[in-house]
Parts: structure tokens; sequence; C-alpha cells
């Protein structure tokens, strides 16, 4: 009899684990609006321009180049920066006068002591296949040089926006053990060179590295909401004072099931947008949610 209460037990357990597997299939799924290109594979920042059309880059290994995505996730239009390189593309994110911002800032390895943001007109008011970009240069002071002990190996990077004539940088922690904290800084947004500022941090899991790494951002049009992307969630900031993001209100939404999220952006101020990679014949899409459709899991 005990045997079989025991099977009972690990058969009640296997299913609910299988309910909760599908049901997380289901919620990132039931956000998908349509696959992505194949040139896309590791497509790692997104942003619309000023007449609603979306263009994408891909992370590492790539030309230096602007992709513009149709709604079917095909590519209509390739924009080429012509004195930039692709070390590490990370994000996008724009100004207010629709500049964009290229983050080739990515810093795995924790080796690259200064950092590059290329900054380009408005992309319609590009009318050839190729621009030039303005050179943002930053490091962070505490780089100095010496060696970087695992507990502190939070100089990775692949989130930022843009706020009133400033960036803001999110970084993706890879401290051991893993603490679950994004540092965020502070530097200008025009051409020179930048110490950046150290702000504040905020704490998004401890579980997991690859369930709460932040690998994109995004400022709501009217820059009232900020979005923090990971692999399973959301995290929306409301009513923060100034620039001080993390002072605000902070909601959670869930994603579903962990894919390689790595690209947000909000479409209006009700609508985001965000895309995974590709990996194992599991994701390579973009999904669409609504704020006003979606459940907010108050954090703070």
């Amino acid at each position: 009899m005990l045997k079989k209460s025991i099977i009972a037990s690990v058969c009640l357990a296997t299913l609910i684990a299988g309910g909760f597997t599908l049901k997380a299939v289901y919620d990132l799924y039931s956000k998908k609006r349509t696959s992505v290109d194949p040139q896309l594979k590791e497509i790692s920042g997104i942003e619309f321009d000023k007449k609603g059309r979306l263009w994408a880059i891909n992370d590492s290994g790539d030309d230096p180049v602007l992709y513009q995505m149709e709604r079917d996730g095909s590519i209509t239009r390739k924009v080429t920066v012509s004195n930039a390189k692709n070390i590490d593309w990370e994000d996008m994110t724009q100004d207010a006068f629709g500049h964009f911002f290229l983050g080739d800032f990515g810093n795995n390895d924790q080796n690259r002591k200064w950092l590059t943001i290329y900054k380009i007109e408005n992309p319609i008011d590009i009318k050839t296949e190729t621009t030039e970009a303005e050179i943002i240069k930053f490091t962070y002071p505490q780089m100095d040089g010496s060696p970087i002990a695992p507990e502190q190996r939070n100089f990775d990077l692949e989130a930022f926006v843009e706020f009133n004539h400033n960036l803001y940088l999110f970084t993706k922690n890879r401290t051991e053990p893993f603490d679950g904290i994004t540092n965020l800084y502070k530097i200008g947004d025009y051409a020179a060179n930048f110490d950046a500022e150290l702000l504040g941090s905020f704490k998004t899991c401890t579980t997991l590295e690859k369930l709460c790494w932040v690998t994109s951002a995004a400022l709501s049009p009217d820059r009232k909401m900020l979005v923090l992307l990971d692999s399973t969630s959301l995290w929306l900031f409301e009513n923060f004072p100034a620039d001080n993001f993390f002072a605000g209100e902070v909601s959670r939404i869930d994603l579903g099931i962990v894919t390689q999220k790595e690209a947000v952006t909000f479409y209006d101020s009700n609508t985001i947008v965000f895309t995974d990679e590709e990996f194992n014949g599991i994701g390579g899409n973009a999904y669409v949610i609504k704020l006003d459709e979606v459940t907010k899991i108050k954090v703070r």
C-alpha cells in the first residue's frame, strides 16, 4: 500500500509539473505575433522609428547593420553604419528626436575597459544604404586594471535607455556566486569619453543567473514607464522621481517558459514588443503584450 501511495504521489507531482510547463509554454506563445527572419538569428535589440517601423540588430559576429522588419518578420531594408564595428552589439534605444543609439558594450569576460555606443540619425532621414555615427565611449571607474574578483563581476552590459539627454545603463550580472543585482550607470548621450556614474541597483532574483539576467531595457514613449527584460519576466517601473528609476513602484510580468529573450521596446504606452533567439527549435519570434491585459505582480 505504501509503495502504491508513493507511486501515486510521484505521478501526481509529474502531472502537476507537466501542467505548469504547458501553462508556461502557453503564456509565452499566446503572445507570439510572428517568427523573425533567420538573418536575425541573434537578434539583440529592437526599436520603432517615428513612422512606426521596427528596426533590429544582431549581436557579435554580424556586420554593423540595422535591419528594417515588416510585421511578418521579414527584412525589407538594411542600413550599414560605415564607421562602426560590431564587436558585441547588445541593445538599441532612441531619444526624443528619433536618433538611434546602438550599444556595442557586451562584456562577457569583463575584459573590455572602454565600451562604445554609436549614435545615428533618425532612420526616417536615412535615404541611402549607409550612415555614419557619432561615437560615444565610456568606461567603469571601478575597472582600474586590477583583476576583478568573482563576486564583483558585474560589468557586462546588454540594456540601456535614453532619458533627458543622458544614457542609462543596466548591467548584466555575472557575479559568482550570483547575487541577482543589476547596477544602474549614467553617461552623456553625445560624442565624448565618459566615466560611467553609478546611480543605484535592483535585485531581480538569485535562483539562477540565466533566469534573471537583464538583457534589454525600454522606456515608454511618454517616458513614464521603464521595463527591464530577462528570460522569464518583464520588470515594470512606474511613478519614479526624475531619473531615479528604481525608487518608484515595481511590478513583474510573467512571460512564461524560459527562452533566450534579448530585446524589448514599446510600440506605444500600452503595447510592448519583445523578441527571443531561436535555440533547438524554440524561440526566434516576436511577441506582443498589452499592459492593460496582463497580470502585474506587485513587487514594491
